[in-house]
């Protein structure tokens, strides 16, 4: 238990999930302190979620107290191990958190395969140390994300927002510590704030490790990992390997002879990218997890595409060429395309 809880060195727990500050006061956020992944500790009052550096899951948290449609949530990626591969998970809930043993190792696929629960990868580019981001669940079970960048992504959809929900937060992967910032949700006529917090410390980014950013891969992970049969695409029963949080090997899962430049939305960089368009156009999912590919990263050129199936559109993206660049932004309320290049060739929209 001293393993899994430790709370911050003034000595103080978590406010009582009950306590308001006043009449705008949204009560407490904090992570659940009963129900906390077997890796992960709890500091600064239950409101720093950190998992421990050798392992890549095993990192599930929940808020502490049941959350509002509309209230955004935010929080801060405080530290990032670059040599593991995915990052954060986000959703929610319908099932209250229970002290007792601890959750499952993973949000994606785990708890996603049990009714009650949502959850979706947040992209690794959003992810870094020190990003703020923050994420809600609006009156028609939309899952919104917006990074530091600023852009909003749709996460997923289908969230019974008619029963209380708690948030669910699996510091996975790339990422291994995060920070809780507060929440808001705005009313008609005021804006209403959870329990106001000393302002956190800053972020050391010298604890986290950086290595593919600084060129570099540090080697921690030497654990080999198979790459399924590319075969899998003839039929949609075939048993495909889960997600593991390590990188795979760099050629590509399908063809196995190009680079795998391309990464998922879902976390896994596995293709090239003709095999990625491909994929994307006749399937819609990862061939390692099966996750729906909304995001597709160029790790040498950036973002490359974004697109999101949702009952107000479909959208579907065909390149030219391999370093244009398309993005979509999502707004509770509509959707909007906009498009632009890195370079002179184009991006032909599919409607």
């Amino acid at each position: 238990m001293l393993n899994r809880m430790k709370q911050a060195s003034e000595g103080t727990g978590p406010p009582s999930p009950h306590h308001r500050c006043g009449y705008s006061c949204l009560g407490p956020l904090t992570f659940h302190t009963g129900s906390v992944g077997a890796r992960l500790t709890l500091g600064l009052g239950a409101r720093r979620a950190e998992r421990a550096q050798k392992t890549f899951q095993n990192g599930l948290a929940f808020s502490g107290r049941p959350v509002r449609v509309e209230e955004r949530i935010r929080l801060r990626v405080e530290l990032c191990d670059q040599h593991w591969e995915g990052a954060l998970r986000l959703g929610f809930t319908t099932v209250p958190p229970s002290p007792g043993a601890p959750p499952a190792p993973m949000a994606i696929p785990d708890l996603t395969n049990m009714p009650g629960y949502w959850a979706a990868a947040v992209p690794q580019t959003e992810a870094q140390p020190g990003s703020e981001l923050q994420f809600w669940v609006d009156s028609q079970g939309r899952v919104v994300f917006q990074g530091s960048s600023g852009l909003l992504y749709l996460l997923l959809e289908g969230v019974d927002v008619q029963q209380p929900l708690w948030a669910v937060i699996d510091v996975y992967g790339q990422t291994r510590a995060v920070l809780l910032l507060g929440s808001e949700k705005k009313d008609r006529f005021r804006l209403r704030t959870s329990c106001p917090t000393s302002p956190p410390p800053p972020v050391c980014i010298g604890d986290s490790c950086l290595c593919v950013s600084k060129g570099r891969r540090c080697g921690q992970n030497q654990i080999s990992v198979s790459i399924p049969d590319p075969q899998f695409l003839a039929t949609e029963d075939r048993q495909t390997v889960p997600p593991t949080g390590l990188h795979l090997e760099e050629n590509c899962a399908i063809c196995l002879s190009q680079s795998a430049c391309m990464t998922l939305s879902c976390g896994h960089r596995c293709l090239c990218t003709p095999c990625a368009l491909r994929v994307v156009e006749q399937f819609g999912f990862c061939p390692l997890c099966r996750q729906p590919i909304t995001i597709l990263h160029d790790k040498r050129d950036g973002p490359l595409l974004h697109t999101v199936q949702s009952s107000i559109s479909e959208v579907a993206v065909r390149f030219r060429g391999q370093r244009s660049l398309n993005a979509l932004y999502l707004h509770p309320s509509k959707i909007e395309v906009h498009k632009f290049h890195t370079c002179k060739r184009c991006v032909t929209k599919i409607l």
